[in-house]
């Protein structure tokens, strides 16, 4: 299969540098696969499971959060705020999380703003929990 070249960085650096067969990752409205040769393509990272197969046919998952992917000219770059490959997530630190933040939404009552930001930090939990197990 032909590969192309992607590059993945986050704010902590470069996390990864390679060639790849294709990427699949989740999009603010679903999921997106690049192959080589895909047209030139710009979007925004949702929150949601990230899918690299490398060139010697392994594929790597990740909790993927928030940024940018863009494929211009056969060569991918994806700026994620948070990027964590599964076999780097703390389960029982995520399953912690996602426990904090049920207890978070529940109090929160009428306060949206807390409601919205327990939301999100248990979605991320969430994340984290399906990309390891």
């Amino acid at each position: 299969m032909s590969t192309f070249h992607l590059k993945i960085s986050t704010p902590d650096g470069l996390e990864f540098d390679g060639e790849v067969e294709r990427v699949r990752v989740r999009m603010i409205d679903g999921d997106v696969c690049l192959l080589a040769h895909h047209t030139d393509y710009v979007s925004a990272v949702g929150m949601g499971e990230a899918a690299i197969a490398t060139s010697d046919g392994q594929v790597r998952r990740a909790a993927c959060m928030g940024g940018m992917l863009a494929m211009i000219h056969n060569e991918a770059n994806l700026v994620a705020t948070t990027f964590e490959w599964a076999e780097e997530i703390d389960l029982e630190r995520a399953k912690r999380a996602k426990e904090t933040a049920e207890a978070r939404i529940a109090a929160a009552k009428k306060d949206s703003r807390e409601l919205m930001l327990a939301s999100a930090k248990l979605q991320r939990a969430l994340v984290r929990i399906h990309v390891k197990q």
